[in-house]
Parts: C-alpha cells; structure tokens; sequence
C-alpha cells in the first residue's frame, strides 16, 4: 500500500456500527487479500475448494480440488466456496450469473481460504468494456479475502443486490476497480443493483488508456438505492477515488451513503503517471444536473489532483458531514449548487490553495478553507498512515497518532 505522506490534518476517527443487513454477514477482522474472519478446523461444513490447479470435474474437496466457475456452477444457495492462495489466471470474466442467490437468512459465500490469499489475474485480457474481472451478478452474495488485478475493465463489477464484498483488492485493471451498475442495458430500473455493502476493502492503481474512467470505486449510471461503502480506502487510480456520476439518458442513480473511508493520491498512479484530462477528485458525487441525496461522513480527501469532495453539478440535498479534506489540488469542498446540508467538516492546508465553496445549509460546525486554516487543523500534524483494524474498522495516523474525535 502507498501511504505516509507529509500532513497537516485534522480528522474523525472513522469508526462506525455495522450496517444491519438481512442474513449472514461477518463483520471484517483482517486486511484485504486474508480471511481472517474463519480459522482452520471451523470450516464450513460440505463446501467446495478451488485451487489454482484443480480440475472443472474434480470432486470440488480439500484434497481434490475445482476451478472456481465449476465451483460457482455446483454450489448451493447458502452453501460456502473456498478458494486456496495462488494466482489463478484468466482470460475470460468469471460470472455469478442471475438467478445463482443466497438467500436473506443465508448468503452464498465465495472465500479465501483461512491465512492465504487468492489472486484472480486477468492480464491475459485486452482492454474492453466486456472484459470485466468477477461478475457478481447473483444476489445474497458474500465475497470475502480476494484480490482481482488486471481486467480488461472493471475488477469487480456488481450487477446484483444485497450482496457482502469486503477484505478485497481490486488493483491495476483498466476500468474503475470496483463498480455497481446494472447488468445489461436492458436491465429494468427496478432491477438496478441495490443494497450491496462494500466493507473493509481496498482499491488503487486502476487505470484505463484514456486516463479518464478508471476510479477506485463507482456506483454510477444505473446503480440503485441502498448501496454503500464503509471502511474503504481508494488511492492512486488515475481518475477519481469515488465516481458517482449520473446521466440524463438513464436518470438518477439511488442515493450512495459512503462513510468511514479514506481517498487520497487520486489521478496520479503509484509510478508517478498523470493525465491531466482526468477528473482526479477524491469524491465525485453528481452528474449532469441530476439531484441525488447522498450521505458522506466522516471520510478523508488527501493531496488528490483536483477537489477532494465534489458536488459534480449534483444540485441534490446531500448530507455532508464530519468530513476533513486536506491539500487537494483545487478546493477541498467543492458545491456549486444544490440544498446540501453541512455539519462539522474541516477543511485544512499546508500552504495556499482555493477557497471552498458551499451552497447550502452550512453552520458554524464546519472550518472550511477560506485563507487560513480552522483551530482543528492546529492540532494534527506529520505522515499519515492507515490500516485496518481487528475489527476491519479503518484506522487512520497523523504523525504515529491515532485520530481521536
């Protein structure tokens, strides 16, 4: 992971309860890429394995393992898919297809086997909009300590609902790492994807030729309500940390809560490349005019290369709260227009940068950039540095501290 970077912040400690969700959900205990959540000897009981070296006709056990689309094709809903560490190479998406559900008092699970880490890679794919990685189109879902790197496209696309995606990368593929739309372009708009949670994961380094698609994470077009990412960390993709862009030909997306999340370096990669063409916000939350109510609290936008929070011609009545944006390259508050309504943010600098700009119901809670930097900045300086907790809570570090309220 890229972090320590020079600082002068003010934050939240981003904590916050786990979302309720209907049927099985664990909470995240380990870093992205393990599954932490499981030890050996409490394996679920008649799961299927898959390893890198298993057969589509292997009987799908610990000693004679599957390949993951036989695995995918055998499992019964509710039932349990381990996959043991390795990279497995692909050249074509490998699909939960509709209609392959868990159940709401029983996800179906798709998991790294306990302290290993499985690598789906699919470098041998070109760059294509039809060359997604994981295609998690089934719903009650729960995909667990899985990295996905190098799709022709998206890593992770998620076209079904109420699905668990947490402990995983989604790293160097050449479209936004992970993103929720619909399925098909004749997917019915109440059949958009819709409650899904994103939990306790990582994206970065994602990127497209034309330096201007490919975002940490998305939920745009034709995404529905419901979705949300918490604990999430987005870095280094060459477009944007957040995109949640929404077009007048299909209409609103559902309103996204993302809360707890950090997003910083967006729109340089890891190796230094920049395009300049690119949107580079931290939090990209509109599209074309279009009012959709968000919720983002207590997230992070650091040193991205534009603004860091971002309205994006999103006129809607968001709730923006106890957010901290430092040094991004433009405003650390970007809003335009719109009846959005803000408490306790802080917006901090190192040296000069744009003044902010709110248009909406904005109170004396709030230290917005206007020249100098709010009493808050004051008291938080040094590298910032973050990891996930035992708990998969996002801890975040300014000078070796940990941000406290």
């Amino acid at each position: 992971m890229q972090k320590k970077k020079p600082l002068l912040a003010c934050a939240a400690l981003l904590t916050g309860s786990l979302l309720t969700l209907s049927g099985t959900m664990a909470q995240a205990t380990s870093a992205p890429g393990t599954a932490g959540t499981r030890a050996v000897g409490l394996l679920a009981a008649d799961a299927l394995y898959v390893a890198p070296d298993g057969g589509d006709d292997a009987a799908g056990t610990e000693s004679d393992p599957t390949t993951l689309s036989s695995a995918i094709g055998r499992v019964t809903p509710g039932g349990t898919i381990y996959l043991r560490g390795g990279t497995y190479a692909y050249s074509e998406t490998v699909t939960i297809p509709p209609g392959n559900d868990g159940t709401s008092g029983a996800r179906t699970t798709l998991a790294a086997y306990p302290d290993e880490t499985p690598v789906l890679n699919f470098s041998a794919m070109s760059e294509d909009p039809a060359n997604r990685g994981l295609a998690v189109n089934g719903a009650y879902w729960h995909i667990d300590g899985i990295v996905v790197e190098h799709a022709g496209d998206n890593g992770i696309f998620v076209g079904g609902s109420h699905n668990v995606v947490e402990h995983v990368i989604t790293r160097f593929n050449h479209d936004s790492g992970l993103q929720i739309s619909r399925i098909a372009s004749d997917t019915p708009h109440d059949e958009w994807p819709a409650d899904n949670l994103i939990l306790s994961s990582e994206s970065h380094d994602n990127a497209d030729s034309d330096g201007e698609d490919a975002d940490g994470f998305a939920s745009k077009l034709t995404s529905g309500p419901g979705n949300v990412f918490r604990y999430t960390v987005s870095h280094h993709n060459i477009d944007d940390g957040w995109d949640l862009y929404t077009k007048s030909e299909t209409g609103p997306i559902g309103p996204v809560t993302i809360e707890d999340s950090l997003s910083y370096d967006n729109g340089t990669l890891s190796d230094g490349t920049v395009n300049s063409d690119g949107d580079r916000n931290g939090y990209k939350l509109g599209g074309d005019g279009i009012e959709v109510d968000h919720v983002v609290r207590r997230n992070i936008a650091y040193n991205n290369g534009h603004h860091g929070f971002t309205y994006n011609s999103n006129p809607g009545s968001m709730s923006v709260s106890g957010n901290v944006s430092i040094d991004n390259a433009e405003r650390n508050f970007s809003f335009d227009k719109g009846t959005s309504v803000f408490r306790d943010n802080v917006s901090c600098r190192s040296g000069d940068g744009s003044n902010d700009k709110t248009v909406g119901d904005a109170d004396s809670s709030n230290q917005f950039w206007t020249g100098s930097n709010g009493s808050s900045c004051s008291a938080y300086a040094g590298a910032m540095d973050w990891s996930f907790a035992a708990d998969g809570s996002l801890v975040v570090t300014f000078g070796g501290e940990k941000v406290t309220p």
